[in-house]
């Protein structure tokens, strides 16, 4: 894999001698390790042993807000400046790959219903990562641009979930967010682009059309009512945006198993 930013999230359970190129940083490591991946970090990632094993599985932020309507930027394991890298024992090894054959079971039924249990897999690897003291080598401090963006992303999600039709958000543009972290607009968006490749614009547009398809199809809501409470001035200015992005399609998620 080049090393690159990639538009989706990915958990890896992986056995043997590897090196992991993730930020500024690298890291050789044994054994049995599961690691967390999220688009807002480039990697890449490289097999050091002829042999190994494991499991990865990948998925976007709309694999999660449907259910999950907080989104994963809450999430440790996911943060920009997070550290993804967790040694397991054998017992745990153990456990974690039990979750991942279980997902690939349901991947590759014909259940209408397939995506529902791995997500539910999902999740209880990243709380059982959460529990655990992720590996200290490495941790460093992020620079300016990381910590800008890392409040930006937490000030974008505070207005998420909508849940009454009373609900609206107040921050809609860059300069919104600018304002309110008392910074000029374009110093936020070079800082949210070098840390994540995308404008500070693509970020909240992309946030408004996931809460905007789990609102369309979790509510009894009109249009109307779903384009007040996501701040558009008109009804038309929501369908044209509705129209325009492709994440108001059905969630995309892959299971695979390398061994």
């Amino acid at each position: 894999m080049p090393y690159a930013r990639y538009d989706f999230y990915k958990i890896m359970l992986i056995r043997g001698r590897h090196r992991c190129h993730y930020a500024d940083k690298s890291i050789e490591f044994d054994g049995c390790t599961l690691l967390f991946f999220n688009p807002a970090v480039p990697y890449s990632f490289e097999r050091l042993d002829v042999e190994s094993s494991g499991f990865f599985c990948l998925f976007k932020d709309s694999f999660f807000i449907e259910s999950m309507r907080n989104g994963l930027h809450d999430l440790r394991v996911f943060e920009p400046i997070s550290k993804p890298l967790y040694h397991l024992t054998g017992p745990q090894d153990q456990q974690v790959a039990e979750l991942f054959e279980k997902m690939l079971v349901e991947a590759g039924s014909d259940y209408r219903f397939r995506f529902d249990l791995p997500l539910n897999q999902v999740s209880e690897l990243i709380h059982l990562a959460m529990k655990m003291q992720p590996d200290e080598q490495l941790y460093y401090h992020p620079d300016t641009n990381a910590r800008l963006t890392s409040i930006f992303v937490k000030l974008l999600e505070s207005q998420f979930p909508i849940q009454s039709r009373e609900q609206r958000i107040g921050m809609r543009s860059a300069r919104d967010f600018a304002e309110r972290l008392a910074v000029h607009v374009n110093h936020l968006n070079r800082a949210v682009r070098a840390t994540t490749g995308k404008t500070t614009t693509a970020h909240i547009a992309e946030r408004l059309a996931a809460e905007a398809t789990a609102l369309l199809k979790h509510t009894d809501w009109n249009v109307f009512e779903i384009s007040d409470c996501l701040g558009f001035a008109q009804p038309a200015h929501f369908t044209y945006f509705s129209g325009s992005k492709q994440s108001f399609g059905p969630a995309h998620s892959g299971f695979f198993d390398f061994r």
